[in-house]
């Protein structure tokens, strides 16, 4: 019993080591405040009866409130289960520790979980993504930098359990890669990868060099979410102006006389089409429907191809001033740039360790 007792002490101890760590990455003291004064706030507007900005403050209020009460909690389980460690000692139930194992294991999980939510709050971050690789000025240097790029990055994804595939690659001419495009897939994928983006800059001794000289090359990652192409298009009946009058042009007097032809108008986007070749309203009417539904399809597409460039015109150009990461082979040193990070072993990150770097810039840009 008494090595229970230990595990489980020392197991306690770890987990108010996190539960410290926890308030201090949500900033816990400021929240609090913050809730408090934004609770006193909607209060004093609810009274006055003043709409503005108050579906903002709201938004802004119940945000904090779920995380206040997330971590009140925490701490309220890890409460609970000192108390009932204590109690088990007292009674000596061997069972009740047993029980607290399981709760401590559940507690751990809840405030990773946390986190997680936390450091994968954008958009595309549950998206899988895309890494383009690109060789920079440095010629065979800079392209045999790329493909080590390239092997460090499927070392990573292997360690995260994630899959790839490279879907392109344009081989250097003598060494290396000119550039290369990797598919990643995986929970996520792009929120772990998206501070990736940026030139990586490698200064060594180059092997292709006869006199052994120092090289300074540059190679780029670019990271972008894979954005789903499926557009299901559902018109909602009341953004529909259906107008039928008489059609025109050949076809008779019951053509004339009958007004089957059908005008659609898409009230929201200012979309008319119409149809007036049948002599049925009914059939004119799907045929119209058909219409508006290949155009708002269109324009949907056209609408993405716009937040495709968008994401292609944030591509950094290979130079200087957008280096992520400095890596200095013979002085066994890889610096990241954002961050200040340091890490003095070369080998270490080449074999895809490279969390340490990416936590810290994802803290940064939450």
């Amino acid at each position: 019993m008494q090595i229970k007792i230990n595990t489980i002490i020392d197991c306690m101890k770890n987990l108010n080591k996190k539960y410290k760590n926890l308030r201090r990455y949500f900033n816990y003291k400021k929240n609090k405040v913050n809730f408090i004064t934004m609770k006193n706030k909607l209060q004093k507007i609810y009274l006055s009866k003043q709409n503005k900005d108050i579906k903002k403050i709201n938004k802004k209020y119940k945000t904090l409130k779920k995380t206040i009460n997330n971590i009140e909690s925490i701490k309220k389980k890890i409460k609970y289960v000192k108390e009932l460690f204590q109690l088990s000692i007292e009674i000596r139930d061997n069972s009740i520790l047993d029980d607290i194992n399981v709760y401590i294991k559940n507690i751990n999980i809840r405030i990773n979980n946390l986190k997680t939510k936390k450091m994968f709050c954008k958009k595309y971050d549950k998206y899988n993504c895309y890494i383009d690789f690109q060789s920079g000025s440095g010629g065979i240097e800079a392209q045999d930098w790329t493909s080590i790029l390239l092997k460090m990055y499927l070392k990573w994804i292997e360690k995260k359990k994630f899959k790839s595939k490279i879907i392109n690659k344009l081989n250097g001419e003598k060494s290396g890669i000119k550039s290369a495009t990797l598919h990643v897939t995986g929970k996520y994928a792009f929120g772990w990868l998206r501070t990736e983006s940026g030139v990586h800059r490698l200064v060594r001794k180059s092997p292709f060099d006869t006199g052994n000289k120092r090289h300074t090359s540059f190679s780029s990652t670019f990271i972008y979410p894979e954005i789903q192409n499926k557009i299901n298009i559902k018109i909602n009946q009341n953004d529909l102006r259906i107008d039928v009058y008489k059609s025109s042009g050949s076809g008779g007097q019951h053509v004339n006389k009958t007004e089957s032809a059908v005008r659609i108008t898409h009230i929201s986007t200012g979309i008319v089409v119409q149809c007036q070749n049948n002599r049925s309203q009914h059939k004119n009417k799907n045929t119209a429907m058909k219409q508006i539904k290949k155009k708002l399809y269109n324009l949907e597409i056209e609408k993405k191809n716009i937040k495709k460039q968008k994401i292609e015109n944030k591509k950094s150009d290979i130079r200087w001033s957008n280096q992520i990461r400095s890596y200095i082979f013979d002085d066994s040193r890889i610096k990241d740039l954002r961050t200040g990070i340091e890490i003095r072993n070369v080998q270490y990150v080449l074999n895809g360790n490279l969390d340490k770097f990416i936590k810290a810039n994802l803290n940064m840009k939450p």
